[in-house]
């Protein structure tokens, strides 16, 4: 992968991780911002509010790891090539694929389970699935080349 596809896919998901470690501790330390929109989202579903909260801070700093580990991937592969099965491509389609899911489902349960969304949390959101598909279409291209190479 050329160092400037490279750089875009490092710097964009470390911008991602540090926008959502906000997130992830709001939902994990029980702010009460966090935990009443977690109230209000919980109740059309009719599940526990408080398991949804730390389900989804958990998924949240789920993705953050993989956001950060690709950063990580991004600035020190070549020192980390003795893991095999894990390279800067893997990691990268999981934690871009997996951040896009997740943005996805925050947009459908602002528009779907709350009474009023709230537009920043859409904004934060939507650019989040914006740079994860970007990332993936630069993977998907990279992966391409790799294929033609080879045959």
């Amino acid at each position: 992968m050329r160092k400037f596809e490279k750089a875009i896919i490092g710097i964009t998901s470390l911008l991602m991780g540090l926008v959502l470690v906000r997130f992830t501790i709001s939902k994990l330390a029980g702010w009460e911002i966090s935990v009443n929109a977690f109230i209000e989202m919980a109740k059309p579903l009719g599940i526990n509010p408080t398991f949804f909260r730390v389900f989804t801070g958990i998924l949240i700093l789920l993705v953050v790891t993989l956001y950060f580990t690709t950063v990580v991937f991004a600035l020190f592969e070549t020192k980390l090539q003795s893991y095999k099965k894990l390279n800067f491509i893997s990691v990268s389609t999981y934690s871009n694929t997996l951040g896009l899911l997740t943005m996805v489902g925050a947009l459908l349960a602002e528009f779907y389970l709350r009474v009023q969304p709230k537009w920043l949390l859409v904004y934060i959101a939507a650019a989040i699935v914006i740079f994860s598909a970007i990332n993936l279409l630069i993977i998907k291209k990279q992966q391409k080349q790799l294929t033609q190479i080879t045959i």
